[in-house]
């Protein structure tokens, strides 16, 4: 056999590796290979990049899938109700809130708040020395005009008994004057034809010319007499009229002298009495009521009069059933019924009606509406608060949808999705422009909901009918049993429809969030 030789190339071996015999090394098998290591490297390879394809896929197939919450469409009673708040208060005809009628001190107050009272019962007094004292002062100045008058008639009397006998005396110088005036006319005809003497003739003239001045005289007579006639009846008349304005003036003072005295308008309970003895009190001036003296209210029936928001009213009607919350009474409910509606707009801020104000203004308005319990509970007092439940409307077996799934999109939104749908994977055709009366239609808002159909969101356009507390009734566009989106707010506004969707109803479920 031939000997061989090793050399060792590039090694630096030490003296004693030099001294120690070289070990031989086992034989090699046929067919392998000096590099083991790299098969378990590409089977680890190999399955990290298998791992990676297939988290990939995942990753994927989840893009542009949203996760949303979801309901159902159900069939259930429905009751519209328009809530308000506002205070209790007895009908307008069994309250009364008296104010003080005149200037002075209350000197008698015969009642406490709590009392019972009867209508015209005496509840308060105010000093009434002034009206006391003026009603004593027309009262004598009345009895002076009555006597005035007394005199005044006995004065026409005597004027007319006067003016009769000058009348009298007239008409007997008339006679007279007539007489002379026939004798003088025959006399002068005599003395004419000599038939008498002129003495004759003389005395037959004086005569005639006393009895015409005795005539003038008497007709001066009667003249003088109607004027003191006239001038008594015209003093009479104006003792009349004097008796007439102290009559007046008497009124006028015997009601201020009233209105120091305060009785119960109305059968009721005392609900208010802010007032005490010695306290100085005024009236009502110009735009100002005077001071409050005390409230009468009948509590047989009760009121609650609420506001009700200017967009819920179009709704409210009368007779509709409603339900009363006192916040005096926790924890109890009153059945009632809406008997008045307020016709004017009252500024919630300003309080103030819009037919007071000068000016529009901008602020929300509510409208005055009475709710009448029916079996109104004992101790009740005006101005308690309460919150009035009114029913509107009612639905049996209504199709309902939450109130959170409507959604608003505008046509041309609805137009756009579909155009895209339509054209998925193939070049988008160049499109005319649109013509105002398409912008406007395109503008036009569409209510719907979005139905889940094979795991994905499609807006279906609904109509809708009442509202109530949670729920919305659907007249059409959707049916019992039917799943709908239900949030979260923020996907239902951006939500898009054939958007893929992932069901999350957690409550504390990522729903508003989508998968990228």
């Amino acid at each position: 056999m031939g000997q061989t030789t090793e050399l060792n190339v590039g090694r630096i071996v030490s003296p004693e590796a030099e001294n120690t015999p070289a070990r031989p090394m086992p034989p090699m098998a046929k067919g392998s290979t000096p590099k083991r290591w790299k098969k378990p490297l590409l089977i680890t390879l190999g399955i990290v990049l298998l791992i990676g394809l297939v988290v990939g896929g995942i990753v994927w197939s989840k893009r542009g899938v949203v996760a949303v919450q979801t309901g159902k469409v159900q069939k259930q009673d429905l009751s519209s109700i328009v809530t308000a708040s506002g205070e209790i208060k007895p009908p307008d005809q069994d309250f009364a809130s008296v104010n003080a009628n005149s200037f002075g001190k209350i000197t008698e107050i015969l009642v406490k708040e709590g009392d019972h009272v009867k209508k015209g019962q005496l509840l308060m007094r105010t000093e009434d020395v002034q009206q006391t004292a003026g009603v004593e002062a027309q009262q004598a100045a009345l009895i002076t005009a009555q006597a005035d008058r007394a005199a005044s008639e006995a004065a026409v009397q005597s004027a007319a008994a006067a003016l009769k006998t000058a009348e009298a005396d007239l008409a007997q110088a008339q006679a007279r004057f007539n007489q002379t005036k026939d004798d003088y006319a025959r006399g002068e005809q005599l003395f004419k034809d000599e038939l008498i003497a002129k003495q004759a003739f003389d005395q037959r003239l004086s005569d005639y010319q006393v009895a015409q001045a005795s005539l003038q005289s008497a007709q001066a007579r009667v003249s003088q007499a109607k004027a003191q006639y006239q001038q008594a009846v015209y003093n009479r008349d104006m003792a009349k009229a004097r008796i007439a304005q102290n009559r007046a003036q008497l009124l006028g003072q015997k009601d201020a002298l009233a209105k120091t005295i305060y009785t119960s308008p109305l059968d009721g309970i005392v609900t208010s009495l802010p007032v005490h003895v010695g306290e100085n009190v005024v009236p009502g001036i110009q735009n100002q009521v005077g001071s409050q003296l005390f409230q009468v209210s009948d509590l047989s029936i009760i009121t609650a009069e609420v506001k009700v928001d200017e967009t819920d009213i179009i709704n409210v009607k009368l007779g509709q059933p409603a339900e009363v919350l006192i916040d005096a009474i926790p924890n109890k409910t009153f059945t009632a019924h809406v008997t008045e509606l307020g016709q004017s707009a009252i500024g919630r801020t300003s309080g103030q009606t819009t037919s007071s104000s000068s000016t529009p203004t901008e602020e929300a308005k509510d409208f005055l509406v009475v709710v009448t319990l029916d079996k109104p509970p004992s101790g009740m007092r005006p101005g308690l608060s309460a919150t009035a439940k009114i029913t509107t409307a009612t639905r049996k077996d209504a199709i309902t949808i939450p109130i959170q799934a409507l959604t608003i999109r505008t046509h041309g939104e609805l137009e756009a999705e579909k155009k895209k749908k339509n054209t998925k994977g193939a070049a988008l055709a160049a499109e005319s422009p649109l013509t105002e009366k398409e912008k406007e239609k395109a503008k036009e808002e569409v209510q719907g909901v979005f139905v889940i159909k094979n795991g994905r969101a499609a807006f279906q356009p609904v109509a809708t009918g009442i509202m109530g507390t949670t729920d919305i009734e659907v007249l059409k566009g959707v049916k019992a049993g039917e799943e709908i989106v239900t949030g979260s707010y923020q996907v239902l506004r951006t939500l898009k429809s054939d958007t893929k969707i992932k069901v999350d109803n957690t409550p504390s479920g990522p729903a508003n969030q989508s998968a990228s």
